[in-house]
């Protein structure tokens, strides 16, 4: 019976097992979760980025969620090499990774890369518009197409750039 649950966490993603495991405790703990990777060289990095639900994220709760997920991850071992550990915080060219980033970061500049070419074409720059419906809308500037929209689970990934707005916008905060 043993090796059919290890079976099944070979099979798994290391990062979205991770991320489904201590997503109750980053929850508990009054923080979303931002994005979990894993991997690297000899020595792979599992990287857990989380914010409180203002956006905010102080070097404190950064400790305090590092501990718990250790806790955890020593409880439940489920990587199979030895790894560092890093809690972060998004930063302000944070990556987008949720669809309410996207209506929550509306105005500002990104750079977004889909699963599968459009027109010949994965990846975009441009102003984010937000989500209209079910669709992400961004301004690319370009004459053709220019407003693009595509659907949340066509992003391959997706991040704010940094720019002076964005900047102005981070200081306004604090």
């Amino acid at each position: 019976m043993g090796g059919q649950k290890t079976e099944e966490r070979e099979d798994l993603d290391p990062a979205k097992h991770i991320a489904d495991l201590i997503e109750p405790t980053v929850a508990s703990l009054g923080f979303e979760l931002i994005r979990v990777t894993y991997g690297g060289g000899r020595k792979p990095t599992l990287q857990i980025m989380a914010e409180r639900p203002d956006g905010t994220m102080g070097v404190g709760d950064c400790a305090t969620l590092s501990r718990e997920v250790s806790v955890l991850l020593d409880v439940e071992d489920p990587l199979p090499t030895e790894y560092l550990l890093e809690v972060s915080s998004p930063g302000i060219d944070r990556p987008l990774t949720r669809e309410k980033d996207f209506a929550r970061w509306a105005g500002f500049d990104a750079k977004v890369e889909l699963e599968e070419a459009r027109d010949g074409r994965r990846r975009f720059r441009g102003k984010l518009i937000g989500v209209e419906g079910n669709m992400i809308v961004m301004d690319t500037g370009d004459n053709e197409p220019g407003k693009v929209s595509f659907a949340f689970s066509e992003v391959n990934k997706a991040k704010l750039l940094l720019t002076d707005e964005l900047l102005a916008a981070a200081e306004a905060k604090k």
